[in-house]
């Protein structure tokens, strides 16, 4: 069996690299010439790497969420729903702040725009937001069964609104909104708690 010539960089570090490029661009906004660049690779290395850009992208999602979404899982272990949800709000307002990645979640921004050749890939982005959305409704779900939320309460609609409030906190990080400013829609938010 023909060996080929060793890979000469990181894919992993180079995938880090654009992954911060598709964040602040979104998709269609990352230009290969930008991708290559910021991953210090030429354009063969790319391809054979990750198959091509909506593979990297794909692959640079994924990462996105092994390394951002660990907060949801550890907020939505908490002991009760309503804590949970407040940690998630909370937790998201200092993540889509955080210095040394751009502002809010890429999940989110990364699909603002995007024309017709890009529909898999709105398609994929909005299909991991309804993940997300569905992990909530599920806990909430839980917690109705529990006892810890009313009977009159609809966990689907109250995972909606949560899921709708922490988009909104994403596009508003991404337009310079601070952590504290965010804290304090999360603080708003959670006076819509169903009692």
């Amino acid at each position: 069996m023909a060996v080929g010539r060793p890979r000469a960089f990181d894919a992993d570090e180079a995938l880090d690299k654009a992954l911060v490029v598709f964040w602040r661009k979104g998709y269609d906004g990352a230009s290969l010439a930008e991708l290559t660049s910021a991953m210090g690779i030429n354009p063969p290395s790319l391809y054979a790497a990750f198959g091509n850009k909506e593979g990297l992208f794909r692959r640079a999602l994924d990462r996105y969420e092994e390394q951002q979404g660990c907060f949801i899982d550890e907020a939505l272990a908490a002991p009760t729903a309503r804590e949970a949800v407040e940690r998630l709000l909370c937790n998201a307002a200092s993540k889509h702040c955080e210095e040394g990645h751009p502002q809010g979640c890429m999940l989110v921004t990364a699909g603002l725009s995007g024309d017709e050749e890009s529909s898999a890939i709105r398609e994929e982005l909005a299909a991991r937001r309804k993940a997300g959305e569905d992990d909530i409704r599920k806990r909430l779900e839980r917690a109705k069964r529990e006892g810890d939320l009313p009977k009159t309460a609809n966990p689907a609609a109250l995972a909606r609104y949560v899921t709708t409030v922490l988009r909104g906190m994403s596009v508003q990080a991404a337009g310079g909104a601070t952590a504290r400013e965010l804290k304090q829609v999360a603080e708003m938010a959670m006076k819509a708690w169903p009692d």
